[in-house]
């Protein structure tokens, strides 16, 4: 998470010094969501050998066990760890309701929204970390029309949530709570899929 937060500082320092905005306010938060798992899925094998990322193309899940798969790629296997990185406390989504080890990074940070409505910069932080290991019962298909055009999706619904929060790997100190914004809301607006 360190490295994260070096990552983004870097970036925006250099971006800052070309009048360009800070990344979290360029990107489309959901793209800024799906490069903060991304780099955790990067960074998580340095320190955690037995893991390594999964090189198959949008292969499940995120983090295999090392040397089990040829090339280290599984288009889909339920040993190893999904990972997602998201703005909401809860409601995160993927594509299918599965069996399988998933940790959130559970982060607060500005969106490009921002300045219209009047909300000032402040820096990212990580919020909470939670893992755990879920069935396809802790999770909640959301199916679509016929005219629809959204991507099917799944939530982690309360007994998930449950599971996920008695095992927090990591919680902002108390103190931190509020010093420079209000922690992430709980839900994400109807229809938004958590990356």
């Amino acid at each position: 998470m360190d490295e994260f937060v070096r990552f983004l500082g870097f970036v925006n320092l250099q971006l800052n010094g070309n009048d360009i905005p800070r990344l979290e306010m360029m990107l489309m938060p959901a793209t800024f969501s799906s490069l903060v798992g991304e780099f955790m899925a990067t960074s998580i094998p340095k320190y955690c050998v037995t893991l390594v990322k999964n090189t198959y193309h949008n292969g499940h899940p995120d983090l295999i066990p090392s040397s089990r798969f040829p090339r280290d790629a599984v288009q889909y296997s339920h040993e190893g760890v999904e990972i997602k990185a998201s703005r909401y406390a809860r409601g995160w989504q993927g594509h299918n309701p599965e069996d399988s080890w998933l940790m959130v990074y559970v982060f607060d940070s500005n969106r490009p929204a921002d300045p219209r409505n009047g909300i000032p910069p402040r820096p990212f932080r990580f919020v909470q970390v939670l893992g755990a290991q879920l069935a396809i019962g802790d999770w909640t298909a959301a199916g679509r029309s016929g005219t629809s055009r959204r991507t099917p999706t799944a939530a982690v619904n309360d007994a998930g949530f449950r599971k996920m929060m008695s095992n927090r790997i990591y919680q902002i100190p108390a103190t931190s709570i509020g010093a420079t914004a209000p922690p992430p809301p709980l839900d994400p607006p109807a229809g938004h899929m958590i990356p």
